[in-house]
């Protein structure tokens, strides 16, 4: 099943690399379209919706495709097993990973510790 989210979707291995190399600040979260992954876009799209985070950038990725190969061999994904993985990126760099179902607050916890 597609992903239904208003989160913009990224599709190729490219466009996870020149997303990543051109934000300062940008959360990815790859997984599919299920019920510990849809909490998370959901929260993505009210974030992404704040003025106080306008600055960061939210995109989304399906899991089970070849442009998602960034995010699953990201080393600070290694052991992961629930979906989605949310990747934090900093300058081009990880700065925090975390994988499985995550509130509004838990993401909005993280993106203050790692991303402002």
């Amino acid at each position: 099943m597609a992903m239904d989210t208003r989160i913009r979707h990224l599709e190729t291995v490219e466009a996870v690399e020149k997303a990543i190399a051109s934000n300062e600040r940008i959360l990815i979260s790859a997984g599919r379209w299920g019920p510990m992954c849809i909490p998370v876009y959901k929260a993505m799209e009210e974030l992404e919706g704040q003025d106080k985070y306008k600055d960061i950038v939210f995109r989304v990725i399906e899991f089970d495709v070849p442009a998602a190969k960034p995010i699953k061999e990201a080393k600070e994904c290694r052991g992961f097993m629930g979906l989605p993985f949310t990747v934090y990126y900093r300058n081009g760099a990880v700065v925090h990973a975390t994988s499985s179902i995550q509130t509004k607050q838990e993401l909005e916890d993280n993106i203050q510790q790692y991303l402002q």
